[in-house]
C-alpha cells in the first residue's frame, strides 16, 4: 500500500534531574556539595532513507519517542544521556507544521532534520558552589523534551514521470519497461496511486514514475489533482502520453492542450523540463497514427513498437539532467535556529517568550530561596528585566514565564 500523506507525533526524551548531595566521609568535617548532573534527553531525528518507499509505517503507528536521561547521583556521578530516536522517511519527504508551513524538505539520502529536541539534564548542586553559596541546597530538575504533531508529505523522487489522461496506457508502459506491476484495466482511473519502476539498459539506470491520470481542472484539485501533481514536481524528465486508440474520447491535440495547461497552472517551471510527447496505443489505430504537432514518438506498449526508442531517449535526457545538477558533497542537516527571548504585552499583563527564559524557571525550585536568587540572576543575564522595562512593565504587573506567573518588581540597580 502506497501512502504519501501522514501525521507523526514526536516526543523527545526528558532530561534527568540533578542531585542534591553533600560529601559525607569520616574525618571530613565539612564535605562540600557533590551532586551530579542529570543526563540529557534523546532527540528525535527524521532522516531520508532510500530503503523506505512510502509513509505507510506512520499510518497506524504515528508515535515516535526518544529515551529520557537518567538522574544524577551523589559523589559527582552524572546521569547517562537518553538515546536519540532516528526515524527513517522516504527521500522527498516534506515536513510541515499543522498550519501548513514548511519546516524541512528532506530531498536526498542522509538529509536529516531535528524534529524534537531532548530536554537538558538538570545541574547538580555541586554546580552552584560559589564564594557566596558554600552549601547550595538546591539542584535543577530535568527539562521536559519537546513534543508535537507534524504533517508529512511525500513527493516522489523519479528520473522520469509518465503523464497522461486517465486510461492513456501509462501503467501498461511501465509494466513493459520495468518490473513494476500496477493494476491494468480498460477503464478510467484504474491507477489511484503512483507506482515506481526501475529501468535498466546499456546506457545506465533510471527510475520511472507512473502518475495517476490527470483531468481538466487537476491544478485546482479536481480528481485528486493536487495529490497526483506533486509527484511530478521533482521528476527530471516528463513523458506525456497521448491516447490515439479507438476508445479515446478526447482528440490527441486536445489531450496535449489539457495536460500542458494543467502542468503550467500548477507549476510553470514544469513546462521547461525536458519532455517527450508520445502517441500511445498505436496498436489500436487502423492505419497510420494521426499527425499531432510536437509529437516525438509513436508507440504501442502491447506490441513493443517504439518502446526501446522511448527508453533510449528518456535515459539520455535523464542522464543529461543529472549531470546538470550541482553535486552534493554532504547530506543536509536541518536544525531550528536559536530562540531569542522577547516580551509580549497581553490584556492580563506580560508574557515572556523564548526557550532560554522558560527553561530557567521550569527546571528550578523557585520555592527555595537560594534557587530563586539564582533564577533571578539568570533571567537578568538573559536580558528579561531590560525587555520588560522597554515593554512598559510597572511595579505589580503580572509577568508570565512558561507555567509560572510573578508580580513584576523593577530592578533597584
Amino acid at each position: 500500500m502506497f501512502v504519501d500523506e501522514a501525521q507523526v507525533h514526536v516526543k523527545a526524551g526528558d532530561g534527568g534531574a540533578g542531585s542534591v548531595s553533600f560529601r559525607r566521609e569520616a574525618h571530613v568535617s565539612r564535605g562540600g556539595p557533590d551532586g551530579g548532573d542529570g543526563g540529557n534527553g534523546g532527540d528525535v531525528w527524521l532522516v531520508a532513507d532510500r530503503d523506505v518507499a512510502s509513509l505507510l509505517s506512520f499510518k497506524d503507528h504515528p508515535h515516535r519517542r526518544a529515551a529520557s536521561g537518567a538522574h544524577g547521583q551523589g559523589k559527582n556521578r552524572h546521569g547517562a544521556s537518553g538515546a536519540d530516536a532516528v526515524v527513517a522517511v522516504p527521500e522527498g519527504t516534506v515536513v510541515r507544521e499543522r498550519d501548513g508551513s514548511v519546516l524541512a524538505d528532506l530531498v536526498n539520502v542522509g538529509d536529516r532534520w531535528l524534529a524534537a529536541e531532548g530536554g537538558r539534564g538538570g545541574k547538580g548542586n555541586a554546580r552552584f558552589l560559589s564564594n557566596r553559596r558554600r552549601a547550595p541546597s538546591f539542584a535543577e530538575q530535568g527539562e521536559v523534551g519537546q513534543e508535537r504533531w507534524l504533517d508529512l508529505e511525500l513527493k516522489l523522487m523519479a528520473d522520469v514521470a509518465l503523464v497522461g489522461l486517465p486510461n492513456a496506457g501509462k501503467s501498461t508502459l511501465i509494466s513493459r519497461i520495468s518490473a513494476a506491476k500496477p493494476k491494468i484495466a480498460d477503464y478510467p482511473f484504474t491507477t489511484l496511486e503512483p507506482h515506481l519502476g526501475v529501468v535498466r539498459n546499456d546506457q545506465g539506470e533510471m527510475v520511472v514514475a507512473d502518475i495517476p491520470g490527470l483531468i481538466e481542472g487537476a491544478s485546482e484539485g479536481k480528481g485528486l489533482g493536487y495529490r497526483f501533481l506533486r509527484h511530478i514536481e521533482r521528476a527530471r524528465v516528463l513523458v506525456v502520453l497521448l491516447d490515439v486508440g479507438a476508445t479515446a474520447t478526447v482528440p490527441p491535440a486536445d489531450q496535449a492542450r489539457i495536460l500542458l495547461g494543467e502542468l503550467g497552472r500548477y507549476q510553470p517551471e514544469l513546462l521547461h523540463r525536458p519532455r517527450l510527447t508520445v502517441l500511445s496505443k498505436a496498436d489500436l489505430v487502423a492505419g497510420e497514427a494521426p499527425a499531432v504537432e510536437g509529437v516525438d514518438l509513436v508507440l504501442s506498449a502491447v506490441t513493443g513498437q517504439g518502446v526501446n526508442e522511448l527508453v533510449r531517449r528518456a535515459m539520455t535526457l535523464a542522464t543529461e539532467a543529472r549531470r546538470a545538477e550541482p553535486a552534493l558533497s554532504e547530506p543536509v542537516v536541518h536544525r531550528p535556529g536559536p530562540e531569542e527571548v522577547h516580551v509580549e504585552r497581553t490584556a492580563g499583563g506580560f508574557v515572556v517568550r523564548g526557550r532560554p527564559a522558560e527553561r530557567a524557571v521550569a527546571v528550578s525550585d523557585i520555592t527555595n530561596a537560594q534557587a530563586l536568587e539564582y533564577v533571578q540572576g539568570r533571567l537578568r543575564r538573559l536580558g528579561v528585566d531590560r525587555a520588560l522595562a522597554r515593554a512598559g512593565a510597572r511595579e505589580g504587573d503580572l509577568v508570565t514565564i512558561g507555567a509560572f506567573t510573578f508580580e513584576y518588581q523593577a530592578d533597584a540597580r
